[in-house]
């Protein structure tokens, strides 16, 4: 019998016998189901920034132990100085090239991925610490606004030291896995790439499965083509195969009819996965609930098309991406250069609503893309301050690490 390549690459992970990394407990809160698109309006912002605003203590930031020997790239060291100390306790990282992917170690420090250099740093959580090269992911294409898009973590990292990211090759966008070390094998691959719309996003579900949303390429008719990987949310096993009760079995696709995926975050407890996405024919940005077998409308709206669980003002237009911690959505945007917070709250069975939002970070780092969230719920942010539509500064791109205070939005759920 054939063996899958990613199981390949943990059977080698674990006859080297790496060294593993102690776990945190993951908590989160959160539920999920359709409903109605509230009609949000301004609400007071939450307060909370920095290291350690709330008195709270993280687990002390240490290195994890296994491979630490990455190879060489364009910027030269795999460990650099110390940043520049600049006064603001919430900049752990400064100087970064398109940072867009996120991903939290069980350590408590964050694997972050350059779109344009496919290089992957570890950042601490405090400021004033050495920012290490610890892979260059190559063969990458830019175009298209593709590159490496995204990053998660296996479920079972602490035995397998695997890392997955989304990928814009010459030839397609992929998902793809590794260790630090280690090759690098496809997970899932074929997904049409194009001059345009190459977006995408990865995250794993409560039961191990991964959720890959991908572009239309540029081609709108793919979205809604059953029969292409692309505008769609894939549901995968972690070596790549059609995950269990997937709409049609065998079949990787598990929605549809998405032009963009700006974001994809998933509540660790429920299961939950919302989706935001931009879309130039309405008002405001939408916020989807994801179900199996939905179609989301791109390009064209149906009787049976799933109408957004809410949609973002339209003054925060461009969603950046999106975190859920402790039953609160959060949503970037690049447009109105903030942080919007919504509690999740449970209706009836798997029903859900959105609050009305709440604002923060307004104009003060400037355009806001990537937002996930740690166990220990802070969230950390990058900056796309020199994309040609912001103003950035010196430190730019930066990663914010915020901790949202106790009376910032909270879910009743």
């Amino acid at each position: 019998m054939r063996v899958p390549p990613v199981a390949r690459i943990r059977s080698w992970v674990l006859a080297t016998g790496l060294v593993l990394i102690t776990a945190l407990v993951l908590t989160a809160c959160g539920s999920s189901g359709p409903g109605t698109a509230p009609n949000w309006t301004p609400k007071p912002t939450f307060s909370g920034e920095g290291y350690d605003p709330g008195g709270r203590q993280p687990v002390q930031p240490t290195v994890p132990n296994g491979p630490q020997q990455p190879p060489s790239s364009r910027h030269g060291s795999s460990s650099a100085p110390p940043q520049k100390k600049h006064g603001d306790p919430a900049v752990v990282a400064t100087k970064l090239t398109t940072p867009t992917g996120i991903a939290i170690l069980p350590d408590n420090t964050a694997l972050v991925g350059e779109r344009t250099t496919g290089r992957i740093v570890r950042v601490q959580p405090r400021p004033g610490q050495p920012v290490q090269t610890v892979r260059t992911l190559t063969g990458l294409s830019t175009v298209g606004g593709g590159g490496l898009l995204d990053l998660a973590i296996s479920p079972n990292y602490l035995q397998d030291n695997l890392i997955f990211a989304y990928v814009t090759t010459r030839t397609d966008n992929r998902v793809v896995a590794f260790t630090l070390k280690g090759p690098v094998t496809t997970v899932i691959g074929g997904i049409p790439r194009g001059k345009s719309d190459n977006a995408g996003r990865i995250a794993f579900d409560p039961k191990g499965n991964l959720l890959v949303a991908t572009g239309d390429a540029g081609r709108p008719s793919l979205a809604d083509n059953k029969q292409s990987l692309a505008g769609k949310i894939l549901r995968v096993t972690d070596i790549g195969r059609a995950a269990k009760g997937n709409p049609v079995p065998g079949s990787a696709v598990y929605a549809s009819g998405f032009r963009r995926s700006a974001g994809l975050c998933v509540d660790p407890r429920s299961g939950t996965a919302l989706q935001t996405s931009s879309d130039p024919r309405s008002n405001g940005d939408p916020v989807n609930q994801i179900f199996a077998g939905h179609s989301y409308g791109w390009p064209s709206r149906t009787h049976d098309s799933t109408s957004p669980l809410a949609t973002l003002p339209s003054t925060d237009r461009s969603p950046g991406g999106c975190a859920i911690s402790r039953g609160v959505l959060f949503v970037t945007s690049l447009t109105g250069q903030l942080v919007l917070a919504s509690a999740i709250r449970a209706i009836r069975g798997a029903l859900i609503s959105l609050s009305p939002y709440s604002t923060s970070l307004s104009h003060k780092y400037g355009r806001l893309l990537t937002v996930v969230a740690a166990q220990d719920g802070a969230l950390w942010l990058s900056t796309s301050n020199r994309d040609g539509h912001g103003h950035p500064v010196p430190a730019d791109e930066r990663v914010l690490r915020i901790v949202p205070s106790a009376g910032g939005a909270k879910s009743n759920v």
